[in-house]
């Protein structure tokens, strides 16, 4: 039987030329992303991103609705098994991301007594912005592969911050790939399909949905809001801050480890939120936790959310409008030599937790040039003053060095790392 050739979900949906010219318009952004970028936007939420660029997309990608996040741990102890695995996956991806199948012949393509190269449930859907994003755990960097003398400074372990209660089986991890999209069955299929073709080379370790972005990382986004009710993220990075991006988010060559030029570092914190305590909380003592009005997100004794907060400024009672303890205050930048951080987190809801409560709560994405000197201070000062531990619960963590963009289709996720 001939096979026939690849079906695409952009042409079941009848794609034509305005989704041709969408294309041409991408086609061109991820060649302008080889200089210094601004990252491309999809024109609309069922588009595609570009692929290819000097830095991987899902970063400064402007922040999509949904969210399925996996971890894995290599099961083989091959390194060239290793490599074309992340060949593959980067071949798959490239496919994916721009609303095609995962394999050539997709999921009605093949032969029928074979297996199909695609799973199938994303047929008539469209690329709906999906990203995809890869990175590697520490644990990686062991004697399996070589690369023990290739891990980062700057992927140092995480410390114990005060307080925590972290589940190791749903932490950590060799390799992680974030799937970001504006359609749910998107990114799961995205992530499905992965982890079929790493079948005998990896095996799921952990994975969370996300739904509500509660980050803004672009100025084209509004801000949005966390569980708790109030706006997240005010203060992000965004991908138009060119300059900050460059101080703060990407990996320089001169930091140590030059095959990681072009990437970023990836903290996660899986933070369960006691909501149902929280909702019986006076609104005044929450605006007090956080800082922030409630409603317009306004640093407290100001009027508009991105008015700067005034950290001296006193009521007519001759209290100070943000207390010494607020959460605005102790993640401020000023109060860590400037450090800054670029946060993409989502909501989730995992049912209840079996005692009439929602197990529900914030998946917290970062990414900096050095977790060292950004997330690790900034955290440690939360975790040890902040009036708001009372209502939440850190559960899970990872750290991830993520590496540059995929330059062309030579090119493969993590190549740096293992031919540089």
């Amino acid at each position: 039987m001939t096979p026939k050739p690849p079906v695409s979900r952009r042409k079941l949906l009848g794609f034509g030329a305005a989704g041709a010219a969408a294309l041409g318009a991408g086609a061109v952004a991820a060649r302008s992303l080889l200089d210094e970028p601004p990252v491309a936007h999809a024109s609309s939420a069922s588009d595609p991103f570009p692929f290819y660029g000097q830095y991987q997309a899902g970063i400064v990608t402007p922040a999509q609705d949904r969210l399925h996040f996996v971890s894995f741990d290599v099961t083989t102890d091959e390194r060239a098994e290793l490599v074309e695995l992340l060949q593959d996956w980067t071949a798959a991806a490239a496919r994916l991301t721009q609303g095609r199948e995962a394999g050539s012949y997709g999921a009605v393509g093949g032969a029928p007594e074979a297996a199909p190269d695609d799973t199938g449930e994303a047929l008539g859907l469209p690329a709906s912005g999906l990203t995809l994003t890869v990175g590697f755990g520490g644990s990686l960097f062991d004697g399996r592969f070589g690369l023990a003398g290739r891990r980062p400074a700057a992927l140092a372990d995480l410390p114990k911050f005060p307080g925590e209660l972290l589940n190791p089986e749903i932490s950590g991890g060799d390799v992680c790939v974030q799937a970001c999209a504006h359609d749910p069955q998107v990114a799961v299929h995205a992530i499905r399909n992965l982890a079929r073709i790493g079948f005998g080379k990896v095996s799921v370790r952990w994975s969370q949905l996300g739904f509500g972005r509660t980050s803004s990382t672009s100025r084209a986004q509004a801000t949005p809001r966390n569980l708790m009710g109030f706006k997240d993220g005010t203060n992000n990075l965004k991908l138009e801050d060119s300059a900050l991006l460059r101080d703060h988010l990407w990996a320089a060559a001169q930091d140590g480890s030059p095959w990681m030029a072009g990437g970023s570092y990836l903290v996660t914190r899986k933070i369960r939120m006691t909501v149902e305590t929280w909702d019986r909380t006076s609104l005044a003592e929450q605006e007090q936790i956080f800082g922030r009005n409630k409603g317009e997100g306004a640093p407290l004794g100001k009027k508009a959310e991105f008015d700067t907060p005034d950290f001296t400024a006193k009521g007519p009672d001759g209290e100070l409008h943000i207390k010494s303890d607020a959460h605005v205050r102790l993640a401020h930048p000023s109060a860590h030599g400037e450090a800054r951080l670029l946060r993409r987190g989502y909501n989730f809801v995992d049912g209840s937790d079996g005692l009439g409560r929602l197990d529900a709560g914030l998946f917290f994405i970062a990414y900096q040039r050095d977790p060292r000197k950004q997330f690790v201070p900034v955290q440690m000062s939360l975790a040890k003053s902040d009036p708001l531990n009372e209502y939440i619960k850190h559960v899970s963590s990872g750290l991830f060095a993520c590496p540059p963009g995929v330059r062309d289709a030579s090119d493969y996720w993590g190549r740096t790392l293992f031919e540089g």
